[in-house]
Parts: structure tokens; sequence; C-alpha cells
């Protein structure tokens, strides 16, 4: 695990420090602490993570002005931060949990286990998908997303618009963040439910699923039986 801290108060972050490299132990490959927006933006650039922590007050400078480039990376962001009331547009900007301050050790560990154990968010409320394009942050409305297909480490969405975006995070990834209207067809694919025209079977117990806009997504043998089920 390579994992990075952003916070400004120095107690706060030494203790984060100390629970991460005892939750993590052997596998921690790096942890590094920065305490400004700047010199984070500029780490995350230039270093491959699993992990980000993320206050959203950091001497004045707002934390959200960092998670909209954080959420487009492969890693997963977890916040950390005494402002609750903040915590549902964090989710719907697409972190994996949300730690309110003050803090105790069991529930920072719940929130590492939720990365981890690769366990969807309790909220589900994400509302955007943030890709990287140029020098830039596209923002994604998730009702604009018909379908999502793996690409090796990155992922693929297609929009209702006809296009296609490359997204930095894996497809497991993105499917713990995806509310329940999204579902995991296949290996390669996760699709909008509301998407599916038919369910076709073909011999030699193919399934496939017809979306309304004319595509055909493979179907895994082990996923039909629930895709039938909620499709129905």
């Amino acid at each position: 695990m390579n994992i990075l801290i952003i916070e400004d108060e120095s107690r706060i972050a030494k203790r984060i420090e100390r629970m991460t490299r005892d939750f993590f132990a052997n596998t921690l490959l790096s942890l590094h602490h920065v305490e400004a927006l700047s010199d984070a933006l500029e780490f995350i650039k230039n270093n491959s993570l699993d992990i980000v922590l993320l206050d959203l007050n950091l001497n004045g400078e707002n934390g959200f002005d960092i998670l909209s480039s954080a959420v487009s990376e492969s890693f997963h962001t977890i916040i950390i931060s005494a402002n609750s009331d903040q915590a549902i547009s964090a989710f719907e900007y697409g972190v994996i949990d949300f730690v309110p301050k003050p803090f105790n050790r069991e529930r920072i560990e719940q929130a590492f286990n939720r990365v981890l154990l690769k366990e969807k968010t309790e909220s589900h409320k994400v509302k955007l998908l943030a890709i990287k394009k140029r020098s830039r942050i596209q923002l994604i409305p998730i009702e604009d997303v018909l379908f999502i297909k793996g690409a090796g480490m990155y992922t693929e969405l297609f929009l209702t618009n006809g296009k296609k975006e490359l997204h930095d995070k894996s497809l497991e990834k993105l499917e713990q963040l995806l509310p329940h209207t999204f579902e995991r067809i296949h290996k390669s694919y996760i699709v909008k439910m509301s998407e599916v025209k038919e369910v076709i079977v073909k011999p030699g117990s193919k399934y496939i699923a017809e979306l309304k806009n004319g595509e055909f997504l493979p179907i895994g043998r082990t996923k039909y039986k629930n895709l039938k089920a909620r499709w129905l």
C-alpha cells in the first residue's frame, strides 16, 4: 500500500500515521504526509498511490479544491474531517468513506477495510465521475453513464451522448462507488439497469443484455440469475 495523508494539524496527522502503520503493518510500502493542497497535488501527480486520506479544512484552504482531481485518479479517497455537514457532498464526488472527527482506531480501520474488502459505500450517493481531460478535470453526471467497460487498470465510460471517456479507476474500484442502479453483469462490464431492454439466452448457455440504445453486452454465467431477477 502506498498512502498519502493530507492534514494540516501535526498532532492529528501523527495519530493517523500511527494507526495507518499499525493497520497495514508489513503491507505498507510508503506513507507520506503533506499539509498544503499545492504539495498534495504535486505529490499525487508524481507518485503512484492506493489511498489518500484527506482533511477538508487545510489552513483555510478548502479540501474540495483537490477532491475532483483526487477522485479522478486510480486510488480511493477517504475523507477525515470535522465538517460532517459536507459528507453528502463528498460522497457525491465519489469518496469511498467519510470519517468524522473526532475519530477512534476502530472507525479508521473500518474505512481501511472498506477499501481492502472491496465493500460498496454505505450511502451510494455518487452523482459525479471525475475524468482527466488534458490540463483539466471534467465532472460527468452519473445519470449520463449507460455502461462501463473494464480496460485493464482503467475503465471506459459509455455515455448517453454516444461518447466514450477513459477513467483511471479500475472496474472493481468504480463498482464500490456506484449506486445500486448499476449492476456488474460480467467481469468486464457494469451496466445501468434501467438501460437494459432485454435479457437474451442463446444456445450454449450464453447470455446477452440488449440495451435500449442497441448495444449488446455479454452476461457472465454466474451473474445471469441475479441480473434476470433484478431486470424482471
